[in-house]
């Protein structure tokens, strides 16, 4: 606490810490079940495209992955603003760039696996 000169009055400083962004966590959860579900588009097309259902089942997949991606890069973008806007004078400072930079990273790819997935299980099943 510093004391006003002239007066008696004193001025306090809080010290808050730095808090993760949600968004940013959010982000890269959203970017890690892209990867999953991309997994499962993999699996299905691959195992079904004898029998005849594996690419609707991958086609299924594909549009729940895509989505997650697409919720993933959302989210960090929106992670991303946030924390280049904080820390100012009596605003909160948001942490997080990593993680941000993480569900975008995994968003993309899983939504990239999973489309790669499903035109392989459409290949296998017209050929």
């Amino acid at each position: 606490m510093d004391q006003v000169t002239g007066t008696g009055f004193g001025l306090v400083h809080l010290q808050v810490p730095p808090i993760t962004s949600g968004p940013a966590i959010g982000s890269l959860i959203a970017g890690i079940a892209a990867i999953l579900v991309s997994f499962a588009v993999l699996c299905f097309g691959l195992t079904g495209a004898e029998e005849g259902w594996g690419a609707l089942v991958a086609g299924a997949f594909t549009l729940l992955s895509v989505l997650a991606g697409g919720g993933a890069v959302a989210a960090a973008v929106i992670a991303r603003r946030r924390i280049a806007g904080s820390g100012e004078t009596g605003r909160v400072r948001f942490t997080g760039r990593g993680l941000t930079i993480g569900g975008m990273v995994c968003g993309i790819a899983g939504a990239a696996l999973a489309l790669i997935g499903l035109v392989l299980g459409l290949v296998l099943q017209l050929a």
